[in-house]
């Protein structure tokens, strides 16, 4: 069986294979940054939630509605191809899958070694 996704050009042009990026890291002590760059597998600990609210309305405060409060854990627990979105990014028992804007308002630090992750 063979499926064939159609969308349009400006979609492709956004999801081509060539605009994927490859630049998720693995956060260093003391530096925030953000979520939309952390490595998956890797376990953090939000540091804020930055919203803009002329650019984002109002995602900031359902973020941070949905959990996303500074000092909670949380891990990247995959990232779809291409692309590297949605990630699903799990806090506590429950999984979410954000898009890179998304994302990329939540600025995060490394979890402390030896700390529980979820």
């Amino acid at each position: 069986m063979r499926i064939i996704l159609i969308a349009p050009d400006d979609l492709r042009s956004r999801t081509a294979m060539s605009d994927y990026d490859d630049s998720h890291h693995r956060v260093s002590a003391g530096t925030p940054c953000s979520l939309g760059t952390i490595a998956v597998g890797q376990s953090v600990l939000v540091h804020e939630v930055r919203a803009n609210p002329a650019l984002a309305g109002d995602l900031g405060l359902r973020l941070l509605e949905l959990g996303f409060v500074p000092g909670e854990a949380l891990r990247v627990v995959a990232r779809g191809f291409p692309g590297g979105e949605p990630m699903a990014v799990r806090i506590g028992n429950t999984t979410f899958a954000l898009r890179r804007f998304e994302a990329d308002l939540v600025q995060v630090v490394p979890a402390a070694v030896g700390a529980p992750t979820s």
